[in-house]
């Protein structure tokens, strides 16, 4: 899926993680910093994947604005850039965690594991200075690996590293947030698609080295493919090894649903279809695929109901995440998938997704309009504080949620997607549901105006936010007694 990363600039550029994020990359159209993948032999156990060559996978965060050598404020960005942006304790508020951690649960003994390609190299630093601006506690571990080969030196003249790196700070910094307690693995892999070699394989293989040596509880995966840029189901089954590995050893894994709304694009990284399409592997139904939803908060600062993310028709966000006023497609990803069927654990919702796997699952912060504050200085973009937006930063968030329930659960969670509908058919506490916004885009393409007609949130299940949101306070206990069963 496609994540972007506003920066806090008046000419924004794009940068690319697994989920949405703000990345500093060249501009491109629309979604900044995605390629196309080109030929490649072998991936690292000496599988061919030659089959696989043109399908389109695309990191996905989002910045906007310029560094800053201090971290703005709400106040800072709706004044200067005319978008929300929050600091850690309001992404911890808005989900309930004080109570939590005031009873010790921070994800202690757990280990989130973010896959990253390139990673980041002054991700240490920058994580240890993240902290110190917030209060933040170290994580009791924070190890790096890189299990399919060495990484190159990174180069910040290369817009693809330098998007990775931005993709890389997002989700550790905000895994890390959710999550204060647990340990954080970093799997950094050695390719991208834009340098001619099909990245999956190496992704796949780097995620199986973790799960066979047991090193984490919730794999957070912020990138993705279009669905029909995939040659076909068999082209699909050939990736999907790391999963049905993880299911067996009962480690969550998560995926970003991208950040192009009903829309995402062809192989050519730049055209969207103008049709609803989905990603995977978001859509796999091993995976849990997390949407994207708007915090709100009060006059006094107090939480109010989320409402799906959508930024299209905000010019403003528009400006910083994308380059332009837009429109462009901005906005939560989800729809019915074209490569799987309905899952069972989705039999209750089949008058919303038919006979198909639905998209998303559950959803958290992610608007560009809400960014979150991350801190970099890794090079190639401007070094110090702005503002990151979606899909890419709502999955790692969702990844601290997970730990979270681990370590109440005393062990690893496993696929979680049966225990959510579970939770949602039953109408736990701790599943708050998003009943306002929709996924519809716009954009100009050939020369003319499309508008991509999405999906609208609604009471229960829908296929803009999933089952909804959290309530951790509550949502964590539910999550850890329903992944047991």
């Amino acid at each position: 899926m496609l994540v972007r990363v506003p920066r806090l600039v008046a000419a924004a550029a794009g940068w690319f993680g697994l989920t949405v994020a703000l990345a500093a990359a060249a501009p491109g159209p629309g979604i900044p910093g995605s390629v196309a993948a080109r030929p490649a032999a072998t991936g690292p156990a000496g599988s061919s994947v030659s089959a696989l060559a043109d399908v389109a996978v695309r990191p996905g965060v989002q910045h906007v604005g310029r560094g800053q050598a201090n971290p703005p404020t709400t106040a800072d960005c709706e004044k200067l850039y005319k978008v929300a942006c929050y600091e850690p304790s309001q992404i911890q508020q808005a989900y309930d965690l004080p109570s939590l951690y005031a009873r010790g649960v921070t994800g202690r003994g757990r280990t989130i594991v973010i896959v990253d390609s390139f990673g980041s190299p002054t991700i240490r630093p920058d994580l240890a200075a993240f902290d110190q601006a917030f209060g933040l506690p170290a994580p009791p571990k924070f190890t790096v690996i890189q299990p399919a080969g060495r990484v190159p030196a990174y180069d910040p003249n290369n817009s693809d590293m330098v998007g990775w790196a931005g993709e890389t700070t997002l989700d550790v910094e905000y895994a890390h947030v959710i999550a204060p307690g647990a340990s954080i693995l970093l799997v950094e892999t050695p390719v991208s698609e834009t340098e001619g070699v099909h990245g999956f394989p190496q992704i796949v293989g780097a995620e199986e080295y973790v799960i066979r040596h047991h090193l984490g509880d919730v794999i957070s995966q912020s990138f993705s493919a279009t669905e029909q840029t995939f040659p076909g189901q068999a082209a699909v089954q050939a990736l999907r090894g790391a999963y049905q590995l993880a299911a067996s050893n009962r480690v969550t894994v998560l995926a970003a649903s991208g950040d192009s709304g009903a829309a995402d694009v062809r192989l050519d990284a730049s055209t969207y279809y103008p049709f609803p399409v989905t990603s995977w592997p978001d859509s796999d139904p091993l995976v849990t695929a997390v949407g994207g939803t708007q915090l709100h908060f009060t006059a006094t600062g107090k939480p109010a109901a989320p409402t799906v993310w959508n930024d299209t028709y905000n010019r403003a966000a528009d400006e910083f995440a994308v380059g332009n006023a837009g429109p462009d497609p901005l906005a939560g990803g989800g729809g019915r998938s074209v490569l799987f069927g309905r899952p069972g654990y989705q039999d209750g919702v089949k008058n919303v997704t038919g006979g198909q796997r639905g998209v998303p699952d559950i959803s958290m912060s992610g608007a560009c309009n809400g960014s979150v504050d991350t801190y970099a200085t890794f090079g190639g973009a401007p070094a110090g504080w702005s503002p990151s937006c979606g899909t890419s930063e709502a999955t790692p968030l969702f990844a601290g949620i997970v730990a979270l329930a681990a370590q109440v659960a005393g062990h690893p969670l496993g696929p979680v997607n049966p225990a959510l509908y579970r939770l949602a058919a039953a109408h736990a506490r701790g599943i708050v549901d998003v009943t306002k916004g929709d996924t519809t885009v716009s954009f100009t393409q050939g020369g003319q105006r499309h508008t991509v007609h999405g999906f609208t949130a609604g009471p229960g299940y829908d296929l803009a936010s999933g089952v909804g949101t959290v309530d951790a306070a509550f949502f964590v206990g539910e999550l850890a007694s329903a992944a047991g069963h």
